[in-house]
């Protein structure tokens, strides 16, 4: 079986990136760049599951400009058999967006006849989270995302998913598309014997136009700004002290923050305003109908609402 891994080349994340001084995006130029972690954990998978011998070969490719061939040539010293670079532009500050980058995987699965790809969940670059689900739709394969554990056995694959409080394990037919997550595995650091052999392991390279593709942006930046600085903290000696900062604390309006009719309000809306998503879950199971916990929802939000307001009204 032909597995097929897609890199992405991006700023090394030990690096501190710094936004344009017009705002039109990030600064790129001469900063390090390396493989996406989630891109490498990709890798290391299909890696491990060729010394199983369930993957007879590995190709490797990435989209974008051409100096992604050294991120290309990291793949192949971790293991990788073959690579291809599609370069689809020629500037370092232009990402290729997550439907241009699927169409092209599409194709190179297609004419790769390959059965099982293996991506990064995301790039964390962009954190789009998108180019997996894409691909699926398009060769119209199962998919397997966010992806922590992965076996495949014959014409399917058991994947362990990571959910919002847990895990999932679901079972996809192949061919299927797996993108990973942190805790798939551990990447391993390529020996110097292996970077030397990578040298003379085949990189062929493409263009978008190889394959039938237009890569032209679909989505325009309109500003990028950096995060709002964090005020300094104030360590305080004891709870006397803490009040006192407390009461001192202002607003926009030059009020107090923090009042007796603050904490009233607070304490009023929490008792009436539905909190516990548990007691939601418990009333559809038992009603087997979402109106109800829905209904639920909103009335004793309201309520809370109204009393945490009219409580504020009287003390202010």
């Amino acid at each position: 079986m032909k597995v097929l891994v897609a890199v992405k080349r991006v700023v090394d994340y030990n690096v501190k990136v710094r936004v344009k001084s017009d705002n039109t995006g990030v600064d790129i130029a001469n900063v390090k760049m390396s493989m996406n972690p989630f891109d490498e954990i990709a890798v290391e998978e299909a890696i491990r599951l060729k010394e199983k011998g369930v993957v007879t070969e590995i190709v490797v490719v990435s989209i974008g400009v051409k100096q992604a061939q050294e991120t290309l040539r990291t793949a192949l010293a971790m293991g990788a058999d073959r690579a291809i670079l599609v370069e689809a532009s020629d500037d370092v500050h232009k990402d290729i967006e997550p439907l241009a980058v699927a169409k092209i995987l599409a194709a190179v699965a297609k004419e790769e006849g390959a059965e099982l790809v293996i991506t990064g969940k995301q790039a964390i670059d962009n954190d789009m989270n998108a180019t997996g689900q894409m691909l699926s739709a398009l060769l119209g394969w199962s998919q397997a995302t966010f992806a922590s554990e992965l076996d495949v056995d014959g014409d399917h694959a058991t994947v362990t998913r990571e959910v919002d409080g847990g895990l999932q394990t679901i079972k996809v037919k192949m061919p299927t598309i797996v993108t990973v997550d942190l805790r798939l595995n551990e990447p391993r650091y390529a020996s110097l014997p292996n970077i030397m052999k990578a040298k003379k392991k085949p990189l062929d390279e493409k263009t978008p136009a190889d394959y039938g593709v237009d890569v032209t942006p679909r989505l325009s930046i309109v500003s990028t700004v950096e995060p709002s600085t964090r005020k300094a903290g104030i360590i305080v000696k004891s709870a006397d002290e803490l009040i006192e900062k407390l009461k001192e604390e202002k607003n926009e309006k030059g009020q107090a923050t923090y009042s007796l009719a603050t904490g009233a309000s607070l304490l009023v809306f929490y008792v009436f305003a539905m909190q516990c998503m548990a007691t939601l879950a418990v009333v559809k199971r038992e009603t087997n109908s979402w109106k109800w916990p829905l209904l639920q929802l909103v009335f004793m939000g309201v309520v809370a609402y109204l009393s945490a307001f009219i409580v504020f009204q009287l003390m202010v």
